[in-house]
Protein backbone atom coordinates (compact mmCIF):
# COMPACT_ATOMS: atom_id res chain seq x y z
CA UNK A 1 0.00 0.00 0.00
CA UNK A 2 1.21 3.31 -0.70
CA UNK A 3 1.88 5.61 2.33
CA UNK A 4 -0.52 8.60 2.84
CA UNK A 5 1.07 12.03 1.98
CA UNK A 6 0.13 13.26 5.23
CA UNK A 7 0.92 11.01 8.05
CA UNK A 8 -1.33 12.03 11.59
CA UNK A 9 0.28 10.78 14.87
CA UNK A 10 -1.81 11.78 17.90
CA UNK A 11 0.45 11.87 21.33
CA UNK A 12 -1.20 13.72 24.86
CA UNK A 13 -3.34 15.60 22.72
CA UNK A 14 -0.73 16.69 20.35
CA UNK A 15 -1.66 15.65 16.35
CA UNK A 16 1.60 15.65 14.52
CA UNK A 17 1.17 15.82 11.00
CA UNK A 18 4.27 14.86 8.90
CA UNK A 19 4.48 15.66 5.28
CA UNK A 20 5.33 12.01 3.53
CA UNK A 21 7.19 13.16 0.17
CA UNK A 22 10.81 12.88 0.92
CA UNK A 23 11.99 12.54 -2.46
CA UNK A 24 10.24 15.48 -3.69
CA UNK A 25 11.37 17.55 -0.86
CA UNK A 26 7.53 17.27 0.32
CA UNK A 27 6.62 20.05 -2.22
CA UNK A 28 3.07 21.24 -2.43
CA UNK A 29 1.68 19.29 -5.10
CA UNK A 30 -1.95 19.28 -5.90
CA UNK A 31 -2.12 15.88 -3.98
CA UNK A 32 0.05 17.16 -0.86
CA UNK A 33 -2.46 20.65 -0.98
CA UNK A 34 -5.61 17.86 -1.34
CA UNK A 35 -4.23 16.00 1.22
CA UNK A 36 -3.17 18.54 4.02
CA UNK A 37 -6.64 20.61 3.48
CA UNK A 38 -8.04 17.30 4.11
CA UNK A 39 -6.31 17.00 7.95
CA UNK A 40 -6.73 20.72 8.76
CA UNK A 41 -10.66 20.00 8.24
CA UNK A 42 -10.53 17.14 10.03
CA UNK A 43 -8.53 19.09 13.26
CA UNK A 44 -11.27 21.72 13.18
CA UNK A 45 -13.85 19.22 14.08
CA UNK A 46 -11.73 17.26 16.24
CA UNK A 47 -12.51 18.28 20.12
CA UNK A 48 -9.53 15.84 21.35
CA UNK A 49 -6.48 17.40 19.99
CA UNK A 50 -5.25 20.62 21.62
CA UNK A 51 -2.44 21.47 19.80
CA UNK A 52 -1.10 20.53 15.91
CA UNK A 53 2.86 20.45 14.91
CA UNK A 54 3.58 20.30 11.13
CA UNK A 55 6.58 19.00 9.70
CA UNK A 56 8.13 17.50 6.71
CA UNK A 57 9.62 14.10 6.50
CA UNK A 58 13.51 13.36 4.74
CA UNK A 59 16.12 16.54 4.65
CA UNK A 60 13.72 19.55 4.46
CA UNK A 61 10.69 21.16 5.56
CA UNK A 62 9.22 21.85 2.52
CA UNK A 63 10.20 23.33 -1.06
CA UNK A 64 7.59 24.73 -1.80
CA UNK A 65 5.25 24.64 -5.06
CA UNK A 66 5.90 21.57 -7.49
CA UNK A 67 7.43 22.72 -10.47
CA UNK A 68 7.71 20.01 -12.78
CA UNK A 69 3.59 19.39 -11.91
CA UNK A 70 3.15 23.31 -12.15
CA UNK A 71 5.00 22.76 -15.73
CA UNK A 72 3.00 20.24 -17.06
CA UNK A 73 0.45 22.43 -16.10
CA UNK A 74 1.66 25.32 -18.28
CA UNK A 75 2.04 22.79 -21.15
CA UNK A 76 -1.16 21.20 -20.83
CA UNK A 77 -3.87 22.69 -23.85
CA UNK A 78 -6.89 22.77 -21.77
CA UNK A 79 -5.21 24.31 -18.75
CA UNK A 80 -2.66 27.21 -18.60
CA UNK A 81 -3.33 30.30 -16.89
CA UNK A 82 -7.44 28.44 -15.46
CA UNK A 83 -4.69 25.45 -14.02
CA UNK A 84 -2.93 28.36 -12.23
CA UNK A 85 -5.75 30.31 -10.62
CA UNK A 86 -6.89 27.04 -9.51
CA UNK A 87 -3.49 26.29 -7.91
CA UNK A 88 -3.05 29.19 -5.97
CA UNK A 89 -6.61 29.52 -5.14
CA UNK A 90 -6.28 25.91 -3.86
CA UNK A 91 -3.43 26.57 -1.92
CA UNK A 92 -4.66 29.81 -0.61
CA UNK A 93 -7.79 28.11 0.72
CA UNK A 94 -5.58 25.74 2.47
CA UNK A 95 -3.30 28.16 4.22
CA UNK A 96 -6.17 30.31 5.37
CA UNK A 97 -6.99 27.14 7.23
CA UNK A 98 -4.32 27.12 9.49
CA UNK A 99 -5.27 30.35 11.39
CA UNK A 100 -8.78 29.49 11.70
CA UNK A 101 -8.04 26.33 13.46
CA UNK A 102 -9.32 26.38 17.02
CA UNK A 103 -5.79 24.15 17.78
CA UNK A 104 -2.66 26.53 17.70
CA UNK A 105 -0.55 25.39 14.97
CA UNK A 106 3.39 24.99 15.28
CA UNK A 107 5.66 24.15 12.30
CA UNK A 108 8.63 22.12 12.77
CA UNK A 109 11.37 23.24 10.51
CA UNK A 110 14.82 21.63 9.43
CA UNK A 111 16.52 22.07 6.18
CA UNK A 112 14.72 24.60 4.10
CA UNK A 113 11.67 26.05 4.10
CA UNK A 114 11.47 27.91 0.62
CA UNK A 115 8.87 29.71 -1.71
CA UNK A 116 5.19 28.38 -1.01
CA UNK A 117 6.77 26.08 2.16
CA UNK A 118 8.17 29.27 3.56
CA UNK A 119 4.39 30.67 3.10
CA UNK A 120 3.70 27.30 4.92
CA UNK A 121 5.56 27.72 7.92
CA UNK A 122 4.33 31.34 8.08
CA UNK A 123 1.09 30.98 8.08
CA UNK A 124 1.72 28.38 11.15
CA UNK A 125 0.88 30.13 14.75
CA UNK A 126 4.25 29.65 15.65
CA UNK A 127 7.73 27.86 14.42
CA UNK A 128 10.21 25.89 15.52
CA UNK A 129 13.80 25.78 13.72
CA UNK A 130 16.37 23.80 13.74
CA UNK A 131 19.66 25.37 14.15
CA UNK A 132 20.85 25.59 10.05
CA UNK A 133 17.50 25.74 8.32
CA UNK A 134 16.60 28.06 5.83
CA UNK A 135 13.66 30.23 4.81
CA UNK A 136 13.66 31.73 1.49
CA UNK A 137 10.94 33.24 -0.60
CA UNK A 138 13.66 32.94 -3.78
CA UNK A 139 10.98 32.41 -6.77
CA UNK A 140 12.29 35.39 -8.34
CA UNK A 141 15.80 33.92 -8.88
CA UNK A 142 13.62 31.71 -12.03
CA UNK A 143 11.89 34.86 -12.81
CA UNK A 144 8.60 34.21 -10.25
CA UNK A 145 8.02 36.87 -7.92
CA UNK A 146 6.91 34.88 -4.72
CA UNK A 147 3.67 37.18 -5.10
CA UNK A 148 1.60 34.48 -2.76
CA UNK A 149 4.00 33.65 -0.07
CA UNK A 150 4.33 37.35 0.32
CA UNK A 151 0.58 37.43 1.91
CA UNK A 152 1.92 35.12 4.89
CA UNK A 153 5.17 36.38 5.07
CA UNK A 154 4.43 40.04 5.17
CA UNK A 155 1.87 39.74 8.06
CA UNK A 156 5.50 37.84 10.40
CA UNK A 157 8.02 40.13 9.38
CA UNK A 158 8.84 43.40 9.14
CA UNK A 159 7.84 44.76 5.67
CA UNK A 160 11.47 45.88 4.66
CA UNK A 161 12.56 42.15 5.35
CA UNK A 162 9.89 40.97 3.58
CA UNK A 163 10.35 43.02 0.96
CA UNK A 164 14.14 42.65 0.69
CA UNK A 165 13.75 38.34 0.97
CA UNK A 166 11.44 38.79 -2.02
CA UNK A 167 13.43 41.06 -4.48
CA UNK A 168 17.20 39.55 -3.46
CA UNK A 169 15.75 35.56 -3.42
CA UNK A 170 18.61 35.57 -0.79
CA UNK A 171 17.91 32.99 2.73
CA UNK A 172 18.03 33.57 5.62
CA UNK A 173 18.92 31.30 8.31
CA UNK A 174 17.63 30.73 11.52
CA UNK A 175 19.05 32.72 13.90
CA UNK A 176 18.19 36.04 11.45
CA UNK A 177 14.52 34.31 10.98
CA UNK A 178 13.92 34.61 14.74
CA UNK A 179 15.32 38.01 14.90
CA UNK A 180 12.59 39.01 12.42
CA UNK A 181 10.11 37.29 14.10
CA UNK A 182 9.37 34.54 11.74
CA UNK A 183 10.66 31.59 14.40
CA UNK A 184 9.63 31.11 17.66
CA UNK A 185 12.73 29.25 18.76
CA UNK A 186 15.69 27.88 17.61
CA UNK A 187 17.12 24.47 18.51
CA UNK A 188 20.04 22.25 17.72
CA UNK A 189 19.41 19.67 15.73
CA UNK A 190 19.05 16.93 17.49
CA UNK A 191 17.09 18.41 19.51
CA UNK A 192 14.76 19.70 17.04
CA UNK A 193 11.72 17.34 17.90
CA UNK A 194 12.02 17.38 21.35
CA UNK A 195 12.11 21.24 21.79
CA UNK A 196 9.08 21.25 19.62
CA UNK A 197 7.16 18.97 21.99
CA UNK A 198 8.20 20.57 24.94
CA UNK A 199 6.54 23.75 23.46
CA UNK A 200 3.43 21.95 22.24
CA UNK A 201 3.19 20.04 25.67
CA UNK A 202 3.21 23.32 27.35
CA UNK A 203 0.22 24.93 25.08
CA UNK A 204 -1.95 21.27 25.36
CA UNK A 205 -1.13 21.76 29.50
CA UNK A 206 -3.46 25.28 29.13
CA UNK A 207 -7.17 25.45 29.63
CA UNK A 208 -8.16 24.10 26.06
CA UNK A 209 -11.20 26.51 25.21
CA UNK A 210 -9.36 29.55 26.52
CA UNK A 211 -6.66 28.98 24.26
CA UNK A 212 -9.17 28.35 21.54
CA UNK A 213 -11.05 31.71 22.14
CA UNK A 214 -7.83 33.56 22.37
CA UNK A 215 -6.84 32.23 19.17
CA UNK A 216 -9.13 33.72 17.52
CA UNK A 217 -9.43 36.61 18.75
CA UNK A 218 -5.69 37.58 18.18
CA UNK A 219 -6.54 36.92 14.59
CA UNK A 220 -9.69 38.78 14.61
CA UNK A 221 -8.47 42.12 16.34
CA UNK A 222 -4.83 42.25 13.70
CA UNK A 223 -6.97 44.09 11.18
CA UNK A 224 -9.18 46.43 13.06
CA UNK A 225 -8.08 50.12 14.77
CA UNK A 226 -6.91 50.44 17.91
CA UNK A 227 -9.75 51.59 19.53
CA UNK A 228 -12.16 48.60 17.30
CA UNK A 229 -9.57 45.94 18.61
CA UNK A 230 -10.10 46.91 22.10
CA UNK A 231 -13.52 46.84 21.77
CA UNK A 232 -13.36 43.31 20.97
CA UNK A 233 -10.97 42.11 22.94
CA UNK A 234 -12.98 43.32 26.09
CA UNK A 235 -16.10 41.42 24.65
CA UNK A 236 -14.09 38.08 24.57
CA UNK A 237 -12.26 38.70 28.03
CA UNK A 238 -15.92 39.22 29.37
CA UNK A 239 -16.98 35.42 27.98
CA UNK A 240 -13.85 34.28 29.00
CA UNK A 241 -13.89 36.00 32.59
CA UNK A 242 -17.52 33.95 33.05
CA UNK A 243 -17.08 30.73 32.24
CA UNK A 244 -16.82 28.24 35.39
CA UNK A 245 -13.09 26.76 34.55
CA UNK A 246 -12.18 30.11 34.50
CA UNK A 247 -13.31 30.80 37.79
CA UNK A 248 -11.59 27.75 38.82
CA UNK A 249 -8.73 28.61 37.57
CA UNK A 250 -8.30 32.42 39.61
CA UNK A 251 -9.35 30.50 42.77
CA UNK A 252 -6.82 28.06 42.13
CA UNK A 253 -3.78 30.73 41.49
CA UNK A 254 -5.16 32.51 44.84
CA UNK A 255 -5.53 29.69 46.93
CA UNK A 256 -1.93 28.08 45.76
CA UNK A 257 -3.36 24.66 44.06
CA UNK A 258 -3.74 23.17 40.71
CA UNK A 259 -6.99 23.71 38.88
CA UNK A 260 -9.89 21.39 39.05
CA UNK A 261 -11.01 22.36 35.55
CA UNK A 262 -14.26 20.35 33.62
Amino acid sequence: MTEPLVQRTDLDGVAILTMNAPDRLNALSDAMLAALDTCFDALAQDTGVKVVVLRGAGKVFCAGHDLKEMQAGRQAPDKGAAYFQGLFDRCATMMQKIPALPQPVIAQVHGIATAAGCQLAASCDMVVAAEGARFGVNGVNIGLFCSTPMVALSRKVPASVAFEMLTTGEFIDAQRAAAVGLVNRVAPPDALEAETMRLAQTLAGKLTAAVKIGKRAFYDQLGLPLDQAYAHAGKVMVENMMWRDTNEGISAFLEKRKPDWT
